[in-house]
């Protein structure tokens, strides 16, 4: 096949109906049944995803420079240039992944607001990078210089690929908002050294941290040059055949312990695992290979299933930032790393353009509310890296001017040793407003919900476009105003979470009740036109699968995508978080933007031995005549922490036994 001829094809095709080259798509693939709007089509105008992209432009972007600046990162690419490397590099072996996410963050931003200072910095930055590529490619700071180790001379652990990918993916956001530049140029020439060293005829090797396939998948997809997504493919063929060395974590943590085609679920390291199913996803969808794509969407339906926590957060163990066994969901010691949240996106939006399957964009939005937002601080300059569900003691006080070396600490930190996190919600957010919408012949359909502005182009030339004014997930009322007039009808359609039971649609005067799935409205619209879709936000028990032993005999509470916790601090005794019990028989009561349930402190007396022949009930700590039940306020989880150091949980132990008919929500 000639580099470019097919895809150039498919992009023209879609360039008639909707996004092209230059859209500003995060993924943009070569067929699929529906197609991507990004930031040329979509703008988040306000509301609580408008507020986090400002911090992140205004605050986060600078703040994660200063700091890459601070701790040499950045110097690295100057000692390559100079010649002056030398053995005691700053930084782990891949922190030039973190300049070059921090590129592309840039990159959405510039697209998205136009901001002048992103574009500088974008500039600023590609003129370091670029100064440090050998002349035939090769870009890394870390390998292949003076009183360095060789070049590939570490493929289990070295990154070096790892590092391109993410090269890769900044260059891919370049070009679908600017077009070619130097940054671009300094891509091509990485991607056609990895060509070169790792084609069919060359080193038959792959990297430790997949990451390099969904970068040359995608920069392959932007420019047309079909070559890189088949060495994509070639990565990911020659993945699960024990090519890389075994190690004590067993080599399920580089994904090299089975075929990806073989896989039933995902396992290992977590980050690795989805960044490589989503390379899966770009070259099955381009290949056309329908049987890798069964191959994905069966370990993405059991791993939703089985292994991932309310939150939509993944990975349970901490030894190998990885996925536990089916049913292995420790609120405690779960890992949840911010990292394989934005991961988990980027599988579930090309499962769905692949599909149109909106259990991927539930999942999504349970992602985004209670993992994403998570992570960082109010100002944008501190950042959660571990996610776990129950924090038992307060953490200690962040220092702000300290890079923290523990990856979960029960407080925000500025700056990790391993610092891959603030990059990662950068680059998201900054890149958000292409995960809102899709067309699919004459029909707008919206999946994300927040104050924006869609357009899209319908095939016949023809234009729609309509303002969503909501102040989503605060009520769940969503607006969506028709801007402009249609002589022929088209097809608008909202996505009804599939927690949203009781849902209803309001449009010509008329309301219906509507089931969780997409629901439509075809008409001529008329400018001045609304739709609204009311979702149900009265807080909600969810209860866990039963074989989920950490959690059993406990109870969660949720309103509307929104996961709800306790914390410490709202206690009458906030040493005993460990002994709250609530009563389930009453149901929770709506509370600002959270929630209210009853319930108790129990104390439990101190013996020698903390097992016995009998079960034990404890007293309540505050008796009197309502036997110490005490209303108990929950808040956001994405809010936690935000007000000091606090213990925290989601999952509540309950005092009664559970209702035969308890309420239940699916898994995404």
């Amino acid at each position: 096949m000639i580099d470019g001829t097919a895809h150039a094809d498919q992009r023209n095709a879609l360039d008639d109906a909707g996004p092209g080259p230059r859209s500003g798509c995060p993924v943009l693939p070569a067929r699929g049944p529906v197609r991507p709007l990004g930031l040329a089509h979509a703008t988040i105008t306000g509301g609580f995803w408008g507020s986090r992209q400002d911090v992140n432009a205004t605050a986060t972007l600078a703040h994660c420079e200063s700091w890459m600046e601070r701790v040499g990162w950045l110097a690295n690419f100057d000692r390559v240039a100079e010649g002056s490397t030398a053995p005691d590099r700053p930084g782990w072996s891949f922190s030039d992944s973190e300049v070059y996410k921090l590129i592309e963050a840039l990159c959405w931003e510039a697209g998205r607001s136009g901001d002048a200072a992103a574009e500088t910095a974008i500039k600023r930055l590609t003129a370091r990078v670029a100064r440090a590529q050998d002349s035939d490619g090769y870009l890394n700071t870390c390998f292949g210089h003076d009183r360095q180790p060789p070049r590939y001379s570490d493929m289990e652990m070295g990154h070096e690929l790892y590092n391109t990918g993410h090269l890769l993916q900044a260059a891919t956001a370049r070009l679908r908002t600017v077009g070619e530049d130097d940054l671009v140029k300094v891509a091509r020439r990485a991607a056609d050294h990895v060509c070169r060293t790792f084609g069919a005829d060359g080193v038959p090797a792959i990297c430790g941290h997949p990451e390099i396939e969904v970068g040359l998948a995608e920069f392959g997809r932007a420019l047309g040059v079909d070559r890189y997504v088949e060495q994509a493919r070639l990565f990911l063929e020659r993945r699960g055949h024990g090519t890389l060395r075994d190690v004590p974590l067993g080599r399920g943590y580089f994904q090299d312990d089975l075929p990806i085609r073989q896989a039933g679920v995902w396992r290992g390291h977590a980050v690795r695992a989805l960044y490589l199913t989503a390379a899966a996803v770009d070259v099955a969808v381009d290949r056309a290979d329908d049987e890798l794509l069964t191959a994905v969407q069966r370990q993405w339906r059991r791993s939703v299933a089985r292994r991932t926590f309310i939150t939509g957060g993944m990975g349970s163990r901490h030894q190998d930032e990885g996925f536990g066994e089916d049913w292995e969901l420790p609120p405690d010691r779960a890992y949840c790393e911010t990292c394989a949240g934005v991961a988990s996106m980027m599988v579930s939006w090309r499962l769905f353009l692949a599909t149109g399957d909106t259990r991927y964009t539930d999942l999504i939005e349970r992602t985004l509310f209670n993992v994403i937002a998570t992570s960082p601080s109010s100002d944008g300059k501190a950042f959660f890296y571990a996610n776990p569900l129950h924090q038992r003691v307060p953490g200690p006080p962040t220092d702000e001017t300290q890079v923290s070396p523990r990856a979960e600490a029960g407080t925000r930190a500025p700056w990790f040793d391993v610092s891959c996190c603030p990059t990662n919600v950068a680059r998201t957010l900054a890149s958000l407003a292409g995960y809102l919408a899709t067309t699919d012949g004459d029909s707008l359909q919206i999946h994300q919900y927040a104050p924006s502005t869609i357009r899209a182009d319908l095939p016949g030339g023809r234009q729609v476009a309509v303002r969503v004014e909501t102040d989503y997930p605060t009520s769940g009322s969503i607006r969506v105003h028709v801007t402009g007039d249609a002589a022929q009808p088209w097809t608008l359609a909202l996505r009804v979470p599939a927690w949203a039971a009781g849902a209803r649609l309001v449009e010509g005067g008329r309301t219906r009740p509507v089931e969780p799935g997409m629901v439509t409205v075809r008409r001529a619209f008329r400018a001045g036109d609304v739709v609204r879709l009311d979702l149900p936000m009265q807080p909600r028990f969810t209860w866990p699968d039963r074989r989920i032993d950490a959690v059993r005999g406990c109870v969660a509470v949720e309103r509307g995508p929104e996961v709800l916790c306790v914390e410490s601090l709202d206690l009458p005794h906030p040493d005993l978080l460990h002994a709250l019990e609530i009563d389930p028989s009453v149901p929770p009561s709506g509370h600002t933007d959270g929630a209210r349930v009853r319930g108790r402190l129990v104390a439990h007396p101190d013996n020698d031995w903390p097992y016995a022949a009998t079960p034990t009930a404890g007293d309540p700590v505050d008796g009197g005549g309502d036997a110490g039940w005490f209303e108990v306020p929950l808040r956001q989880y994405h809010s936690w922490a935000r007000r000091g150091p606090t213990g925290m949980r989601i999952w509540l132990p309950t005092a009664h036994r559970e209702p035969a008919t308890g309420q239940k929500t699916p898994a995404r």
